[in-house]
């Protein structure tokens, strides 16, 4: 019980701004103090939420992410420095939110959350808060938090905009309020929304974003102000407009709606179409590896280079191929050499995969190639002296 909670002289000084508030004073302190939150993903909205929430003395917090500390995560995820880079990231936030609050709890997950362990982590925690960047995770936290009956804190960024919600919240009157399949019944087409790796994202929304995530954790631990139960607050960090949304249950919801058909966790790359869609497209179009190429470049084998990526994306690294974005190829069609091997590639070969269908269904070419894995592979085994992006 939150009576039983104790604090030291040392945390009682730490925690002194909050416990002269009226309203929170040591009684939400102290239900900090006993609560635990799961935080998945520790990078853009990961890092604030993990600062705020050790500072502001959360009792356990628990990390879930399988990745590394990357140079290119440094511009957002103020969580880590340049001496972390190679590091796992539970690793590295680990360390530095001990650094700032002795006094708490953390407990890491060195693995990426998937359908058969995420009801195992998630079930010894209060609140999760979803940090992610991909639909098949957020559909995945969203699932596990309603057949667990936790409240899942929710935000995702995008460029300049940003949204943060709080889903599955009980009220005090016992109603359980909406979640994210009430908002987003159904994942977008593949494709149509890019991720933050693709699309980009300036550094600071995140910041933003997950402060206020940090907020609403707090608030749905305390008790104190109104959460964004049945709310979606949207922001565009360039224009700084806002708007707050009402968000209702839908009675067709598969986990809680009027007839529930879905009572576990499901395969949620294919029910988002991740990986299919892609391994699909390229498996229908010939490909060369960045060896390949770089033999023929070597040996003066002819061939022609096309770059479908944005012009943007070619002024930050590029391998001399000729500009032909994805959205206008079908302008380009005129240009390309029917009469010698011709290489098509992206960052990573999803779109160049892509455009090179449309090119041969559209004008009927047969001797287009796919590079595979783009200019990510490119740099990694070729030429590393390239920045990657």
């Amino acid at each position: 019980m939150a009576e039983e909670v104790t604090f030291s002289k040392e945390e009682l000084e730490r925690y002194s701004r909050h416990l002269i508030i009226p309203q929170f004073n040591i009684e939400g302190q102290r239900k900090l103090k006993e609560s635990r939150v799961l935080i998945v993903g520790s990078g853009g909205l990961g890092s604030p939420l993990l600062l705020y929430l050790a500072a502001a003395g959360v009792g356990t917090l628990g990390i879930v992410d399988f990745d590394v500390v990357d140079e290119s995560n440094l511009q957002r995820q103020v969580l880590f420095g340049i001496d972390d880079v190679g590091t796992p990231k539970v690793e590295a936030a680990a360390k530095r939110i001990r650094a700032l609050n002795p006094h708490i709890t953390v407990k890491t997950y060195n693995t990426q959350l998937t359908s058969a362990n995420a009801l195992d982590i998630i079930k010894d925690y209060d609140v999760v808060a979803d940090g992610t960047d991909n639909f098949p995770t957020r559909y995945l936290v969203n699932d596990a938090c309603v057949l667990l009956d936790k409240v899942n804190v929710y935000a995702s960024i995008y460029r300049f905009e940003g949204q943060v919600s709080v889903f599955n919240y009980l009220d005090e009157e016992g109603n359980r309020g909406p979640n994210y399949r009430d908002l987003f019944p159904t994942p977008p087409p593949p494709g149509l929304v890019p991720s933050c790796a693709e699309g980009g994202v300036i550094g600071v929304l995140p910041g933003i974003m997950g402060s206020l995530q940090a907020n609403e954790v707090i608030k749905v631990i305390s008790g104190v102000g109104d959460t964004l139960n049945g709310r979606l607050f949207l922001m565009d960090a360039a224009t700084f407009e806002t708007r707050t949304l009402k968000v209702y249950r839908d009675p067709k919801n598969p986990l809680n709606g009027e007839n529930p058909t879905q009572t576990e966790l499901i395969d949620y790359e294919q029910f988002c179409g991740i990986g299919t869609t892609e391994r699909v497209e390229k498996a229908e179009v010939k490909e060369v590896s960045v060896s390949d190429l770089q033999r023929m470049r070597e040996s003066g084998v002819p061939h022609q280079l096309i770059d479908v990526r944005e012009p943007y994306e070619y002024a930050i690294v590029n391998i001399d191929g000729e500009l032909a974005p994805l959205k206008s190829v079908g302008e380009f069609a005129n240009r390309i050499d029917r009469n010698k091997k011709v290489i098509v590639h992206c960052r990573s070969g999803v779109r160049s995969a892509k455009a090179i269908k449309q090119l041969e269904t559209d004008f009927g070419f047969e001797n287009l190639y796919n590079l595979k894995g783009g200019i990510l592979a490119w740099v990694d085994e070729v030429d590393a002296s390239l920045p990657k992006y």
